[in-house]
């Protein structure tokens, strides 16, 4: 239904392969065309960041509530002091967990919107591309970008963007309060955080390449299930006797599919058990440090010890996550890559200037030709001269509304043509579907 050759096709509409330059797209422009989705839901964006600053700041009471019990309370054997510094020890967890609940659920509701957002966005944009993109683009190429990549990116758009806010405020909001209580303590625990960011960065960038490898052979698989799997399919393979032939190629792509997933899940676990290691080992290096000092009659408290090594815990873990955020949204923007790699594609197929839309009360339902000639563009070789011989010349009939009409010939006579004709399939002015 469209002239052969396929080098202008593949210059059109992607494939498999997304364009390599694509991994080299600023990480901020993603970052913006991805926030783009979240503005209709900022309010309660707004309402979510709220409650995880107030989760935040109630989480820094209990360490410091535990240093007045040790250095005030205890060491002055104040009961009522006791009392008061541990109902409220009790009291702000339980506060703290039924915001955390309520954010939870604000969070899965945002995260959803913008997924149902996204997926129609990209059916929709689907639908209004001609149809000369689906004849050159394999079907399950499509449905990969539309399940596969999509999914993919579900857990970052419903948790990641929430867990980042959350992570940030625990760490900058524990540092402080880490810092306050000793300045020399806190640079310790912080000492490596900044080369261990250099290298996440790189190991985010190596995971995601290979994320971008993974759904590309993930698109190969759902090409091979729906091409011979379904009805016409299996026919054609057991017809030909290729059954054989088509399950070494399905092992064959199975086999390079399992190997990229088991780089993708293991890139950085080296990496990762050595910044744990070191989370670890850092609260031995607190006590020896603030131990040191107290034996030799520094202000240091042993309330105080205890006190930041409890906030030290409670900063590791947000600083892991982060880490591992990190390497994981350098992941999703290779599949956020190939998804507004599809959103990008051009529309060609627009309304005229002065166009008008017809309603079924306005539609007669006659359809008349009159003189009408019609040839397809030139063949894709450059060498080929002169334009196309005319599929049809002078064509002339008119269908009353209801009427049956046969279009009858031999083949290659034009019927297919004239039946893209009618309802403008073809676009007249380059003759191309």
């Amino acid at each position: 239904m469209h002239r052969g050759g396929g080098g202008r096709a593949n210059r059109l509409f992607p494939t498999t392969d997304i364009d390599p330059k694509s991994l080299q797209r600023p990480d901020s422009e993603t970052v913006r065309r991805v926030a783009r989705f979240f503005v209709p839901y900022k309010s309660r964006v707004a309402i979510s960041i709220v409650a995880i600053l107030i989760t935040a700041a109630l989480g820094l009471v209990n360490p410091l509530l535990l240093k007045l019990i040790i250095d005030d309370a205890i060491a002055n054997q104040d009961l009522q002091k006791l009392y008061l510094y541990v109902s409220l020890m009790i009291i702000l967890p339980i506060i703290a967990g039924l915001i955390g609940v309520g954010q939870t659920w604000l969070n899965t509701v945002i995260g959803q919107r913008v997924m149902s957002d996204l997926r129609e966005q990209l059916y929709s944009h689907l639908q209004r591309m001609p149809l000369r993109f689906f004849t050159e683009t394999r079907t399950g190429e499509i449905q990969s970008r539309l399940s596969n990549d999509v999914g993919g990116i579900q857990r970052v758009v419903t948790d990641t963007a929430t867990s980042i806010v959350s992570n940030l405020a625990i760490a900058i909001s524990t540092v402080i309060a880490m810092w306050l209580l000793d300045w020399r303590l806190a640079l310790l625990s912080l000492a490596m955080l900044p080369i261990f960011a250099v290298l996440t960065r790189k190991v985010g960038q190596a995971r995601r390449e290979v994320t971008s490898s993974t759904q590309r052979s993930l698109a190969d698989m759902t090409t091979i299930l729906e091409e011979t799997l379904s009805v016409s399919g299996v026919l054609l393979t057991k017809a030909f006797g290729r059954q054989a032939h088509e399950i070494d190629k399905f092992r064959a792509e199975n086999k390079k599919l399992i190997g990229f997933q088991i780089r993708e899940q293991m890139i950085g676990r080296w990496f990762f058990m050595i910044i744990g290691t070191f989370f670890s080992i850092t609260p031995a290096l607190v006590y020896l440090v603030a131990g040191r000092e107290i034996i030799h009659g520094g202000a240091m408290t042993v309330g105080s010890i205890v006190a930041f090594t409890t906030l030290q815990s409670r900063l590791f873990f947000p600083l892991g996550q982060l880490l591992n955020i990190q390497v994981e949204i350098h992941g999703a923007f290779a599949l956020f890559d190939r998804i507004f790699e599809y959103l990008d594609l051009p529309i060609t197929l627009r309304d005229e200037p002065g166009s008008v839309s017809l309603s079924h009360d306005e539609v007669q339902g006659r359809v008349t030709f009159r003189d009408v000639s019609f040839r397809y563009d030139r063949p894709a070789d450059p060498e080929a001269d002169g334009a196309q011989p005319f599929t049809l010349t002078d064509i002339s009939f008119e269908a009353e509304p209801g009427q049956l009409v046969a279009l009858v010939g031999p083949s290659g006579a034009g019927k297919s043509t004239i039946s893209m004709l009618i309802p403008r399939l073809y676009d007249v002015d380059s003759g191309v579907v």
